[in-house]
């Protein structure tokens, strides 16, 4: 029964304790509580007044904008899709932390580079945070593009070898990126490395439309040695 009884003490001494520990410092433990509290519901109600409202508004001017993308008229699609409608660039400028920000990013860096802009083809694109490895492909070989009109050819070569190991097995943009290093080790008078690009072509890529002009260039190519 002795050991019963010391067994309630202690149990009677850690309750008396606790409790006195929480009068002694109640401010300060209710401030902390109601602290998280109030970063749980302002999260909530941000969420919910704020990134969503933002995000459905900025998807709405997205379509818009892409109307005109479509249509080849770049440069409407970039700033004046419609009368009070928002082009790409706004939707960057007033949406930037949505996806659909983030997507006008990717929209506003091609739009650029059909209207030969390039410098702000790098800038957009390189802002754009793509989802999945098809759109990392696209990334790297827009900037590419840009890089190779600007005369980069060094950087442009770097980026279409990312693109190249971004696309993986999809011989689609595989394909197309590794002709675009082909045809530009060629311009670039680099006969080995386009030869080697294109048999790579031919044998990693036979499926990709491109892959069909590969023998002609290996031709050529071989002839030229």
């Amino acid at each position: 029964m002795v050991d019963g009884d010391d067994t309630l003490v202690d149990i009677v001494e850690v309750r008396d304790q606790g409790l006195s520990f929480f009068e002694n410092n109640k401010t300060i433990i209710l401030g902390i509580v109601f602290g998280l509290a109030a970063l749980v519901i302002g999260y909530f109600v941000y969420q919910t007044f704020v990134v969503k409202p933002a995000e459905q508004e900025a998807m709405a001017a997205l379509e818009t904008a892409q109307v005109e993308f479509e249509r080849d008229s770049f440069n409407r699609a970039l700033v004046n899709p419609n009368p009070s409608e928002l082009g790409f660039v706004d939707i960057v400028d007033m949406y930037g932390g949505t996806p659909a920000g983030n997507l006008a990013n990717y929209y506003a860096a091609v739009s650029y580079l059909n209207v030969g802009r390039y410098e702000a083809t790098l800038s957009y694109m390189e802002d754009f945070d793509p989802n999945g490895t098809m759109l990392e492909a696209m990334k790297y070989g827009i900037i590419g593009d840009a890089q190779s009109e600007l005369d980069n050819f060094d950087a442009a070569i770097t980026n279409y070898q990312k693109a190249m190991d971004a696309a993986g097995d999809n011989f689609i943009t595989g394909g197309y990126y590794l002709n675009k290093l082909a045809l530009l080790y060629r311009n670039q008078g680099n006969t080995a490395e386009a030869l080697d690009a294109f048999k790579r072509l031919k044998r990693d890529y036979g499926q990709s439309p491109e892959a069909g002009m590969a023998d002609k260039y290996i031709e050529m190519l071989e002839a030229s040695k």
